[in-house]
């Protein structure tokens, strides 16, 4: 499932965020790559080593896990460690998918990655090119939202991010491992999460609404791994 996921940062919150991170340090992206996709990544990450990194990582995660639609959609078992990149004079990332297994810095932790999250924090009139471009069995996916948006999609996916022609682009970005491994039947239970929603708001809590609510988390207990 791709989802638009709006306003996970406020405006305030995107600039307090680009001010920390225009002054760097800026590294090579390559170097976090796999030796595959080091060959089609051209882009700049911020260092998980510079003194601000952990609150910046910290603020964009609280800031996605406070998202309602966020929560119903992934159903976040995990979410590793946000990072942030930098695409500019024709910065690019080809074809790729993302590793299955990643490690959490802090905690050691290994993380299924079901869910990527993008996070863009540059505002989409101040750069030309950098879509990012997601493949999936109903075709092609340009993505280039505004600043403080995010996007998350199955890490499955094949994706790539376009060439950044003028400006700049900045994005945050982080892997989710769900409660619910399998992505049809967390489609189904964000779908119908996001009925009962509909229904509770125009009828309340009535019977046949509270039998469907526990429908759903005996689903959600029965696929939750």
């Amino acid at each position: 499932m791709l989802l638009h996921i709006p306003e996970v940062f406020t405006p305030e919150q995107v600039q307090t965020l680009r001010q920390t991170l225009q002054a760097g340090p800026w590294l090579d992206g390559a170097v976090t790559a796999g030796p595959l996709a080091a060959e089609a990544k051209r882009n700049l990450q911020f260092s998980t080593e510079a003194a601000e990194y952990p609150s910046l990582a910290q603020a964009a995660a609280t800031a996605l896990e406070r998202h309602p639609l966020f929560l119903s959609a992934a159903l976040p078992q995990s979410i590793l460690p946000f990072m942030f990149n930098r695409y500019t004079d024709g910065g690019t990332y080809g074809d790729h998918i993302d590793n299955a297994i990643q490690l959490n810095k802090y905690s050691g932790q290994r993380v299924r990655t079901d869910i990527s999250v993008t996070v863009f924090l540059s505002d989409p009139d101040s750069y030309e090119g950098g879509d990012l471009i997601i493949e999936d069995t109903y075709g092609s996916h340009e993505v280039k939202l505004p600043a403080g948006d995010a996007i998350i999609y199955p890490s499955s996916s094949l994706h790539r991010v376009e060439p950044v022609t003028a400006g700049e682009r900045i994005a945050a970005f982080s892997w989710v491992e769900s409660l619910v491994p399998d992505a049809w039947q967390r489609s189904m239970l964000f779908n119908l999460d996001m009925t009962l929603i509909k229904l509770r708001n125009q009828l309340g809590n009535s019977e046949e609404i509270v039998a469907l609510t526990g429908h759903y988390h005996n689903l959600l207990r029965q696929w939750s791994r």
